[in-house]
């Protein structure tokens, strides 16, 4: 692909970016260069949650081209995404009135809990419709679902795997990857978190890090997210054929079942 440089760039591909992320090198100068990143990117920027972005341009392709700071670094572990810096980070996402506003301009998706409920019944194999745990659990979603009205919903990133987590080798923590930022309750994104890499009895903890009590309302909520992604998670890895760790999500379903604080 002609990215239209300047001469003396070399491209090469970032793989498992699906033909999106590369870097571009020229002597000693390095960039992260995207297609079609999200749009609110120059917000993202401004607040520092992600590398400074350089410049924007159209190419002749019709595709949108970035260029963003290249650091140094690593992505977190899985064992680093309970540092209390990940918490004050995504609540600092959560809280930005400027993501809030450029989000808006841009048009930005609204999620409610019935298009998580509709995602996991789109083409839900039988033997999962079947399960009984899992027919349970759906049941007792669609008849409880969060009422925190749209009017108070975040910024979401709504793919927070720690390897879009980077941390510099000048310390400084940011979250990349922004092709699912939508608007929606952040108890969807807290509990992605939650399930992945906290254990449940450090759950409550987690939110001193991140500057909230973890109230009665919003355990409820936290823990309706928490059920529906496991479900998300368990038919993906049935598609995958990752029958180990469909499992264990099915087993912790039952523990979240039974979840108090």
């Amino acid at each position: 692909m002609d990215f239209e440089l300047d001469d003396g760039w070399d491209i090469y591909p970032i793989y498992g970016n699906t033909n999106k992320a590369f870097m571009g090198k020229k002597n000693h100068q390095r960039l992260f260069l995207k297609r079609n990143a999200s749009p609110f990117l120059a917000a993202l920027s401004m607040e520092e949650i992600t590398p400074r972005l350089i410049w924007t341009k159209r190419i002749s392709s019709g595709d949108t081209l970035t260029a963003q700071e290249w650091l140094n670094g690593q992505t977190l572990t899985k064992q680093q995404m309970r540092l209390p810096e990940v918490a004050h980070l995504l609540a600092r996402v959560h809280n930005s009135k400027l993501l809030h506003r450029m989000l808006t301009k841009v048009g930005g998706q609204v999620v409610r809990p019935q298009e998580f409920i509709g995602q996991y019944l789109q083409d839900l194999p039988d033997d999962l419709r079947r399960h009984p745990l899992m027919a349970k659990t759906l049941t007792a979603l669609k008849g409880h679902l969060p009422k925190l009205p749209v009017a108070d919903y975040r910024v979401c990133h709504g793919d927070l795997n720690h390897k879009n987590w980077l941390l510099s080798d000048h310390r400084q923590l940011y979250l990349v990857d922004w092709d699912s930022a939508r608007f929606a309750d952040p108890a969807s994104d807290i509990s992605l978190l939650l399930c992945e890499y906290v254990p449940l009895k450090d759950w409550q903890g987690w939110f001193q890090a991140y500057g909230e009590t973890m109230t009665a309302a919003m355990r409820t909520r936290v823990v309706w997210y928490a059920k529906v992604n496991l479900l998300l998670n368990i038919k993906d890895n049935y598609y995958r054929n990752q029958y180990h760790q469909m499992n264990h999500e099915i087993i912790f379903l039952e523990e979240l079942s039974q979840y108090e604080v």
